[in-house]
């Protein structure tokens, strides 16, 4: 069998990333130094964060499947998203993509639901919380009702996002995850695991886990779990 013609040679993952023009720090899904190998980014032109949050995810499918076929003629062997929220498209686009599709961190909610101690439940931190539908808990396989916190809408990293900034405060930022988490624990003293829907809070992950003392989900850890899986460690005999 002869293999398939190929342009670029040595990714595994591919990212599908909203038309943005805000800053993005290491952590963020698309910085490139946020990842120890090789990814591929591909961006949706067009296709903005509030058409995805606050429109319909489903009215760009064109444009999402376009990127899924470019990534996979360059060989990505599985491709995610840079926006939580396309959850709400998670079995459309698996339908159409001939390689592993994981469009949003909350995809791991059934999986922590199930390691957690009795009485102890996900909590998550989202940027919209009006946004977040039944439909976006019911494509990731998790029940609606979880106890929820959003970023504020007058906040720097919401405001950033929105207006598209060039250069960002990191401190302020990480200070605005972190009192966010902060609201989500007073309100919700049982969460015993945190889920980070947007994936450009990774970069502030640490400093939540550090200052909480919770394991904290987001985009990032998804993505290492599954390149794992696809590029498994060699280990010495």
């Amino acid at each position: 069998m002869t293999s398939a013609r190929r342009t670029v040679h040595g990714t595994t993952i591919g990212i599908i990333v909203l038309d943005t023009a805000f800053e993005r720090l290491p952590g963020d899904i698309a910085h490139a130094e946020t990842w120890p190998f090789p990814v591929q980014f591909r961006v949706v032109r067009g296709v903005r964060p509030a058409d995805v949050i606050e429109g319909d995810a489903s009215l760009a499918l064109a444009a999402f499947h376009e990127a899924i076929d470019d990534l996979v003629s360059l060989g990505a062997r599985a491709i995610t998203t840079s926006c939580g929220f396309l959850a709400a498209v998670q079995d459309e686009l698996t339908r159409y993509s001939p390689v592993p599709f994981f469009a949003s961190a909350l995809l791991q909610i059934p999986l922590i639901e199930r390691s957690l101690p009795a009485g102890r439940r996900v909590g998550l931190v989202v940027s919209d919380a009006n946004a977040l539908q039944e439909r976006h808990f019911r494509n990731v396989g998790a029940e609606p009702g979880l106890p929820i916190a959003e970023l504020p809408a007058d906040g720097p990293i919401r405001a950033n996002m929105r207006d598209n900034a060039q250069q960002v405060d990191r401190a302020a930022q990480e200070r605005d995850a972190l009192e966010t988490v902060e609201r989500l624990l007073a309100a919700h003293p049982d969460v015993g695991a945190i889920v980070l829907e947007c994936a450009n809070l990774p970069p502030y992950s640490d400093a939540i886990a550090r200052r909480f003392g919770l394991p904290v989900y987001d985009i990032v850890t998804l993505v290492t779990w599954l390149h794992n899986a696809l590029v498994p460690p060699r280990y010495r005999v």
